[in-house]
This record gives C-alpha cells, sequence and structure tokens, in this order.
C-alpha cells in the first residue's frame, strides 16, 4: 500500500521558513559585508586567525545571499528557475553550514595554540591559512555531495516546480543510509565539538598554573572567553538540526509513516534548519565581543573620517539631485575604504 504524503502534509515549515529567513536576510547581509571590511583592514596587523575569519565571514555570506531565492519559494510554494538552480542553492545550504563549521574549529584551534604555544606560531605564515583554508573547502564541497544526490531522482513529472524541502529523497538501502548519516554526524558535528570542548578545557586548565603571569593570565581569558563562545554558539546553532536530521531522513524517506510523528519532526527539524541559518548573523556578532582587534577597527578615527567624506560626497551627489539611498551609500563607503587601504 503507498504511503500519502499530502495527507500527512505540514504547511508550518514553509511559512516559518519564510518569516525566519526574512529576518535573517538584512542583518546577516550587512554584518558579514562589515566583517569583511573590517577583517580586509587589518589583516597585515595580526595574524590571529584572520584568514579563518575571512573565510567563515564569506560562507555566511554566501548563505545569506542564497535566502532571498528561499523567501520566494516558501512563500510562492513554485520554483520558476530550473532544476540545476534549485539543486545548486540546495546544495550551497549544506556546503555553507558545514564550511562554517569548520572555520568556527579553525578559528579555535588557531587561538588556542596562539595561546599555548606562542613561540612556535607567532612566526607562522598566513599562507598555511590560506592553504588549510582550500583544503577546507574543497573536503566539505566533496562530503556534502551526498545531499544532493539523495534528491536526484528520476521522476520528473511532479517535482519541476518544487524545491528545498518538497524534494523527494531516493529509496537507499538502509544499511548505506545509515552509514551516511553516522559519518556526516561524527565528521560534521561530533568530531568539531569535541575539538572545541578540548581547547576550552585546556584553556581552563591553563588559567590554573600558578607560574603563570598577569599578562598571560589575561590573554588567557579573553582566549577562553572567545573559545567558550564559540562553543555554545556552535551547540546552539548546530546541535538541534545534527539531533533532528536523522529522523527528518526517514520521514522524507517515508520509513515513519505515522502523521503526527511525521508533524512533530518536520516542526522539530524546521526550527533546528532556522537555527543554524541563524549562524550567519551571530557570528559579526562574536568578532565584536571576542576579538579586540575587530572592536579597534570599528572604533577608530580613520572610520570616522571614511564616514565623513563619505557625507561630503552624499552633499555634493545630492546638489546635482541624485537620490542616493542608504545602502548606495554604505557600498560607497566600503568602496572608499578599501581603496584607501
Amino acid at each position: 500500500m503507498e504511503f500519502n504524503v499530502d495527507k500527512c502534509k505540514n504547511d508550518f515549515s514553509k511559512r516559518f521558513y519564510a518569516i525566519t529567513y526574512t529576518i535573517i536576510l538584512v542583518p546577516g547581509l550587512i554584518g558579514n559585508v562589515l566583517a569583511l571590511w573590517v577583517f580586509y583592514g587589518y589583516m597585515k596587523e595580526t595574524k590571529r586567525a584572520v584568514i579563518f575569519m575571512i573565510n567563515l565571514a564569506i560562507a555566511d555570506l554566501a548563505q545569506v545571499l542564497s535566502l532571498p531565492l528561499r523567501i520566494f519559494y516558501y512563500l510562492s510554494e513554485t520554483w520558476h528557475f530550473g532544476k540545476g538552480l534549485c539543486m545548486f542553492f540546495f546544495y550551497l545550504k549544506y556546503v555553507n553550514m558545514y564550511a562554517s563549521i569548520y572555520f568556527l574549529v579553525c578559528i579555535s584551534v588557531r587561538r588556542f595554540l596562539f595561546l599555548m604555544y606562542p613561540f612556535r606560531f607567532t612566526d607562522c605564515k598566513r599562507i598555511f591559512d590560506v592553504y588549510i583554508s582550500v583544503a577546507g573547502w574543497v573536503v566539505v564541497c566533496i562530503g556534502c555531495l551526498p545531499f544532493p544526490l539523495l534528491r536526484l531522482t528520476s521522476n520528473e513529472t511532479n517535482i519541476s516546480t518544487k524545491c528545498f524541502v518538497d524534494l523527494p529523497v531516493k529509496d537507499v538501502d538502509p544499511k548505506i543510509s545509515i552509514l551516511i548519516m553516522t559519518m556526516g554526524e561524527l565528521l560534521g558535528f561530533v568530531t568539531p565539538l569535541l575539538i572545541i570542548l578540548y581547547c576550552s578545557w585546556k584553556t581552563i586548565l591553563s588559567l590554573r598554573e600558578k607560574n603563570s603571569i598577569s599578562h598571560d593570565l589575561g590573554e588567557k581569558r579573553k582566549a577562553l572567553k572567545m573559545i567558550l563562545t564559540f562553543a555554545v554558539v556552535f551547540l546552539l546553532c548546530f546541535a538541534p538540526y545534527h539531533i533532528s536530521f536523522p529522523l527528518d531522513f526517514f520521514v522524507k524517506s517515508h520509513k515513519i509513516q505515522d502523521c503526527y510523528t511525521r508533524k512533530v519532526i518536520l516542526i522539530l527539524h524546521s526550527v533546528a534548519l532556522c537555527l543554524a541559518s541563524l549562524n550567519s548573523c551571530v557570528d559579526p556578532v562574536l568578532y565584536y565581543f571576542t576579538t579586540d582587534e575587530f572592536r579597534r577597527r570599528l572604533s577608530r578615527q580613520d572610520l570616522q573620517d571614511s564616514i565623513q567624506l563619505h557625507n561630503t560626497s552624499y552633499v555634493q551627489y545630492s546638489a546635482y539631485g541624485q537620490s542616493v539611498t542608504q545602502l548606495q551609500i554604505c557600498i560607497y563607503l566600503i568602496i572608499i575604504k578599501i581603496v584607501r587601504n
């Protein structure tokens, strides 16, 4: 007997996705553009994981830029841009999420190593961070291929206008699907979490050392604050998703057929996926509160000078009768700053 999907249809998820992604879009866009601008400005001033922070901001920004099409789909419930673009954005969601996890771990490890072994890593060349970042993107892109591959079905009649949450799941041997999910959970969540917790634990132990001078203690407290903050955000944003992901897979593959159970799992997974997307807004806030260089960059006199220069330019433009929006102002300011640096 064939399972009736429409009988257990869940309309909550699409409305919730549309509302949440709309809330995330503007602050995520502004925050990550601002973060990239700040990181570009002090790349030459520090070696403390700035390359990893830039890559994290790029991953977050790419996720934010994909939100408008997602919002449009969840409001209209029809995909008008072809299957290829649908699968690309579906794939991009997971690439950006696991790239964010990867670079959060890299930042925590680099801060930990710089603190615990300063003489060994002070002279570490930035090119090594570039190599690590490129390798990370390659591994993440390859590792996320099962997500779109499991959604590529041979039946095109009913899914030509469907995308994202409505994409059907391939019928896969239970043993293979369990193996894929187990590998994904271990490599994509459990291992990164253990690494961040280990860095936190070792930093806490170093604070108890009696031979530490006051300057070292201050640096260690700052490092611990950053690592612990990243750990909390990591748990809040990514733990719910990785808990609900296997259950959602069994629902999408119709292994779970009880309607009430299906609806509960789909609602929980919708909330978990939105929490994972919320990470793109939270990361710029983390930069500000956990990175001294980030705060100094935003409070420097040259930022005020740039704003004054921009205001002068705005007046000149207005004299010619041209209307300049606030978004154009921000973009113009960023371009001026990059050129001046």
